[in-house]
C-alpha cells in the first residue's frame, strides 16, 4: 500500500514538501505548471468550450459598450479595448460628441502598436495628466497585467512619450503632479525605500531632469508600516500637501505639510477617514468617538471647518447617522458638494450636502434605480476643476449598465445604455436571507426561473472580506453561459464585508473570518432547504479572499456542493504574509508569526487542514504567473497536496493577466468560459440540460 503525502499539517504546518512552488519562474516550478495546463486543457479546452469562449469575446468586444469617460479640462478620455485593439486605447473626445450616438474619437495611444513595436507585453494601467494644462500624462504601462508599472511621461500635443522625461523602471511606484517640473514621488525603488510589506516607504522630491532615486525625501514612515501616500491640495489658498501613512489597512495617519514635509498632525482617531475641500473637513467614523461635548457612534460622517478644527475647534455637525443595516460606504467632494453613497438594506442610496456658514443643506439623489446596483462618481478627474457635475451607473442582474450625467440641481440624463448580453426572459431576482451558524442572518439575492425545482444548477458567489461591499450586479458572462441557459445564480452579502458598517466587517476579520466562511455555507444550505436545489447542484465561485473562502468550503462544508471554482487565491495562511505583499492582510487575517493568532487561522488554512478520506468535491484552482499581488504558489500548492492525496483538483495557470481575469478580452473570455465548462460538468450539468445528472 502507498504512503499518502499529507503534509503540511495544523500539527506540522512548517513541514512542507511544496515550498520549491513558491519560485515563480524556476524550471521545476514551470515544468510542473505547464503540465497541470496541459492535462487541464486537454480536458476540458474542447469545442463547447471554444464556442463559449468565442460568444463571451463577442460580447466582450461589441462596438455599442460602455465607455467610461472621465474629463480633464474640457476633454473626456477613455481607455478602450475592442477586437481591433485588444491591448486597447487611450482616446480623447468632447463631451458633445460622446453625448451622440457615434462619437469621434480622438486616439492617443495605441498600446497594441506600442507593445509591437517595443517588444513589450504592455497592458494599460492608467495615466496621472497635468492638471490645468493637461498636456502632459505619466502613463502607468504594466507587463502581463501585473500590479507593479513602468512610468512614462507623454506629450498629449506631439503624442509622443518624453524620452528624458519623468521615467520611471518597473516597480509599485505612484507620482502626483505639483507643477510642471516636480513630482511626488511615492516608490519602493532605491536602498531603504520599500516597507516590510513592498510598498513606498517615502515621499521623494523629484524635480525635472534629476535622478529619481537621489531625489531628496520629505517624509518617511515607519519600516513596518503598509506604506505612504501624498497628494497636492489645489484647493488650499496656499500650497499644501496631504501626506498618509497607514500602519496597517485600517489605520492611517492625516498629515498636512508642503515640500519641505509633513507639518501638522490632524487628530482624529486613527481608523477613521477623511476628505477635504476648500476649508471643509469630512469624517467618516469606524469606531465611536466623543469629542466637543457629543458623542458620534461608529460608522458616523460629521464635518467640521479645516481651519476652525486646526484652530482647536472640535464642534462638528453630524451629517450622517446610520440605522440597523444602514450604512455609510463612501463620500466624496465634487463642485463644493459633499456626496454620501449608503446602502440602506441594501439598497443604494445618494444624499448631496452643501456646507454653508455652519450648516449643511441636504438633498437625495433621485431618478436612479432602487434595485440592484448604483455607483455615483465625480466626472472631473481633480477636485478643483470640478463645477459639480457626476456621473452615475446603475445595473442589476437582469439589466445592462447605464450611464447617467448628473449635473448639479438637475435629473440624471442618461448617456449610455449597454446591449444586452443575455435573454432574461423567464427569469426574475428574489432576495432571501439564511440563517448562520451563530444565528446572524445573511442576505442573499438569487437570479434564475421563477418557482422551486429542487434540481436547479446554481452557481454561488462570494467574498466576505476587507470591508467590500457586493451589491447584486450585471455579470454578462454568468448570463450567457448560465443564466440564459436555465441555470440560477446567487450573490451572498457576508460578513467580513462592508454591506452594513463595521460590525458586519468586524464579525467577519481575524477570529471571526471562519463565521463569514459559515455565512456562505449556511446559504448553500438554505438554498437547499427552500427546494431550490440540491448540494450536488451547487457549484461556488470566489476569488483572491474569495478564494480562501472556495478552499474553506472544500475542507470544512464540502457536503453541501457540487463543484468548486477557486480563483487568484489565499490558502497557505501560515506562509501568506511571506509571499509577495501578503502581511497587508494581517489587519484582515491576522499573523500566522504570532501563536495567538495561529490558533485561529490554522483553522481556516485550508492548505494544512485538507485531508485524505473527505468527501471533497471536484475544484479548479487558478492562478496567473503575473500575480504579484497574491502569490500563485497559493493555488499551486493547494493542488499539489491534492492531487497527491487523490483529489479530482484542477490547475489552470497562464503566463499573464495579473491578479484580475486575464489581461485582454480574449484572456478574459477564455477563463470565464473555461469556469463556468468546469463547473457545469462537475455538477452534471450539460449546457441544454437542466434536469438530473
Amino acid at each position: 500500500m502507498s504512503i499518502v503525502d499529507v503534509r503540511p499539517t495544523v500539527e506540522a504546518p512548517d513541514d512542507d514538501p511544496y515550498l520549491w512552488l513558491e519560485e515563480r519562474e524556476s524550471p521545476q516550478a514551470l515544468a510542473w505548471v505547464e503540465a497541470q495546463n496541459s492535462a487541464t486543457m486537454k480536458r476540458f479546452f474542447d469545442s463547447r468550450f471554444a464556442a463559449d469562449r468565442d460568444a463571451l469575446k463577442l460580447v466582450f468586444d461589441r462596438p455599442d459598450n460602455i465607455p467610461f469617460p472621465n474629463r480633464r479640462g474640457k476633454k473626456l478620455f477613455n481607455p478602450w479595448q475592442d477586437a481591433e485593439h485588444p491591448r486597447g486605447l487611450w482616446r480623447t473626445t468632447s463631451l458633445e460628441s460622446f453625448r451622440s450616438e457615434d462619437p469621434k474619437w480622438d486616439v492617443l495611444i495605441d498600446l497594441d502598436a506600442l507593445a509591437a513595436s517595443e517588444g513589450e507585453d504592455w497592458v494599460w494601467r492608467g495615466e496621472l495628466s497635468l492638471p490645468g494644462t493637461h498636456d502632459r500624462a505619466i502613463v502607468h504601462l504594466s507587463r502581463g497585467g501585473k500590479d507593479a508599472v513602468v512610468l512614462r511621461e507623454f506629450n498629449l500635443t506631439t503624442r509622443e512619450f518624453v524620452a528624458d522625461g519623468f521615467n520611471l523602471p518597473e516597480a509599485r511606484s505612484q507620482v502626483a503632479w505639483l507643477d510642471r517640473d516636480t513630482l511626488l514621488l511615492m516608490s519602493p525603488l532605491g536602498p531603504d525605500m520599500a516597507t516590510s510589506t513592498g510598498l513606498q516607504r517615502t515621499v521623494r522630491l523629484w524635480q525635472r531632469g534629476r535622478d529619481p532615486i537621489a531625489a531628496p525625501v520629505i517624509f518617511e514612515t515607519k519600516q513596518d508600516y503598509l506604506g505612504i501616500w501624498a497628494q497636492l491640495d489645489r484647493d488650499a489658498p496656499e500650497e499644501r500637501i496631504w501626506f498618509l501613512e497607514k500602519p496597517g489597512l485600517i489605520d492611517t495617519n492625516y498629515w498636512i505639510g508642503d515640500r519641505a514635509g509633513a507639518k501638522v498632525k490632524i487628530a482624529v482617531p486613527a481608523d477613521a477617514n477623511i476628505w477635504t475641500h476648500g476649508d471643509w473637513l469630512a469624517v467618516k467614523l469606524r469606531t465611536a468617538w466623543s469629542i466637543g461635548g457629543q458623542t458620534f457612534e461608529s460608522d458616523s460622517g460629521i464635518g467640521i471647518s479645516l481651519t476652525a478644527f486646526l484652530d482647536g475647534d472640535r464642534h462638528f455637525v453630524k451629517l450622517f447617522e446610520p440605522e440597523k443595516r444602514r450604512a455609510l460606504q463612501m463620500l466624496f467632494w465634487s463642485g463644493g458638494r459633499l456626496v454620501l453613497s449608503i446602502l440602506d438594506n441594501l439598497k443604494p442610496v445618494f444624499e448631496i450636502l452643501t456646507p454653508a456658514g455652519g450648516s449643511w443643506t441636504r438633498e437625495t439623489l433621485t431618478g436612479l434605480p432602487e434595485i440592484g446596483s448604483a455607483n455615483v462618481w465625480p466626472f472631473d478627474t481633480e477636485i478643483d476643476e470640478s463645477n459639480g457635475d457626476l456621473l452615475a451607473i446603475a445595473h442589476d442582474p437582469l439589466t445592462p449598465p447605464s450611464l447617467f450625467l448628473i449635473e448639479p440641481k438637475a435629473p440624471p440624463i442618461l448617456l449610455k445604455r449597454a446591449p444586452q448580453a443575455f435573454d432574461p426572459a423567464g427569469l426574475a431576482i428574489t432576495r432571501h436571507e439564511a440563517v448562520s451558524t451563530d444565528g446572524v442572518r445573511i442576505p442573499y439575492v438569487q437570479t434564475g426561473p421563477a418557482g422551486e425545482t429542487g434540481n436547479a444548477p446554481v452557481h454561488l458567489y462570494g467574498y466576505g472580506g476587507f470591508g467590500i461591499s457586493m451589491p447584486p450586479f450585471y455579470n454578462a458572462s454568468l448570463g450567457k453561459l448560465w443564466l440564459e441557459r436555465g441555470g440560477t445564480c446567487v450573490i451572498a452579502h457576508l460578513r467580513g464585508g462592508g454591506e452594513f458598517g463595521k460590525d458586519w466587517h468586524d464579525s467577519g476579520r481575524r477570529e471571526g473570518k471562519r463565521l463569514s466562511h459559515d455565512d456562505f455555507a449556511a446559504v448553500a444550505a438554505d438554498l437547499v432547504a427552500r427546494g431550490v436545489t440540491r448540494p450536488q447542484r451547487i457549484a461556488a465561485e470566489g476569488g483572491s479572499n474569495g478564494g480562501l473562502l472556495i478552499a474553506n468550503m472544500l475542507t470544512r462544508y464540502p457536503e453541501r456542493f457540487g463543484a468548486l471554482l477557486c480563483a487568484v487565491p489565499v490558502i497557505d495562511l501560515r506562509r501568506s504574509k511571506k509571499l509577495l505583499v501578503g502581511n497587508i492582510g494581517i489587519d484582515e487575517y491576522g499573523d500566522p508569526d504570532k501563536s495567538e493568532d495561529w490558533e485561529f487561522l490554522s483553522e481556516i488554512s485550508a492548505y494544512h487542514v485538507a485531508a485524505p478520506g473527505k468527501p471533497y468535491p471536484p475544484i479548479l484552482l487558478t492562478t496567473s504567473r503575473a500575480d504579484d499581488r497574491v502569490h500563485p504558489a497559493h493555488a499551486r500548492k493547494m493542488a499539489a497536496k491534492l492531487q497527491a492525496m487523490g483529489y479530482e483538483a484542477c490547475f489552470y495557470e497562464p503566463a499573464t493577466g495579473g491578479h484580475s481575469a486575464g489581461k485582454d478580452n480574449s484572456e478574459r473570455a477564455t477563463l470565464e468560459a473555461f469556469g463556468c465548462t468546469f463547473l457545469r460538468r462537475s455538477i452534471g450539468w450539460d449546457m441544454n440540460d437542466s434536469g438530473p445528472s
